[in-house]
């Protein structure tokens, strides 16, 4: 009798809770794509180094953005232009 009413009651909770997790587990799963998603590698055209692009120096120049490993090199870079 008490697992009957315990199966019930899971069946119920299930029907209403249902609809909630559908509507928050894609956001969830999207968040958590974005947090694991790791930092990629873009290479200096200078000395030819792999930097995290996070870490990386950045300058735009002429619409193109370019990564540099340190702002000695973007000015290297920009002197031999």
């Amino acid at each position: 009798m008490r697992a009957l009413l315990v199966l019930s009651v899971l069946a119920f909770l299930a029907v209403v809770l249902w609809p909630v997790a559908e509507r928050y587990l894609p956001r969830l799963r999207r968040l958590a794509r974005v947090e694991a998603r790791p930092d990629e590698l873009v290479k200096d055209p200078v000395c030819q180094t792999y930097v995290v692009r996070s870490r990386a120096v950045r300058r735009e120049i002429e619409g193109h953005v370019f990564f540099f490993c340190s702002s000695e090199c973007a000015e290297r870079y920009l002197r031999g232009r």
